[in-house]
């Protein structure tokens, strides 16, 4: 059983080497040197929020109040669409506002969750009473009419 000095010095040994400069070694032709190379990596990790904190941040969902809405929009201006509810297919446009398109009667608007198809007519509008849109299914529904959708106030929600 080796000393426990020597137990210790064998443990320190590579830091030790580490730590220690080499002395150049005289290179005459064929010689060898040595050089020693150290590096190290810092990682940085932030760490995470408190659970409070995380709560807060979380958005409250918004409601919608439907208010008047144009009889026709540019098709240049929709940006993306939203099926919430079973007459209706919401309409985001460029910029954030948003329109729903009042389907008739006759038409569900679960079939055109994974999409639409609008037939763009000379003029580059959508208008109510006049346009259809289709699902990739084939199915098509006319346009009852749009109405434009305004954030309700909440009277609960903290500032």
């Amino acid at each position: 059983m080796p000393h426990p000095s020597a137990a210790l010095l064998l443990l320190l040994a590579p830091a030790i080497a580490a730590s220690t400069p080499v002395p150049a070694a005289p290179v005459d032709g064929d010689g060898v040197g040595q050089v020693s190379i150290t590096g190290r990596i810092v990682v940085r990790v932030e760490s995470a929020p408190a659970p409070e904190a995380t709560l807060r941040a979380m958005p409250v969902p918004v409601r919608w109040i439907e208010k008047g809405g144009p009889k026709c929009i540019a098709v240049s201006q929709l940006s993306g669409a939203i099926v919430n509810d079973t007459d209706s297919v919401d309409l985001v446009l460029k910029g954030g506002t948003r329109l729903r398109a009042l389907l008739d009667d006759d038409c569900a608007a679960l079939g055109y969750y994974g999409g639409f198809y609008l037939k763009t007519a000379a003029d580059g509008q959508v208008c109510a009473k006049r346009d259809t849109i289709r699902t990739r299914t084939g199915e098509s529904c006319s346009i009852g009419k749009f109405k434009r959708l305004v954030p309700r106030p909440d009277k609960h929600r903290k500032p």
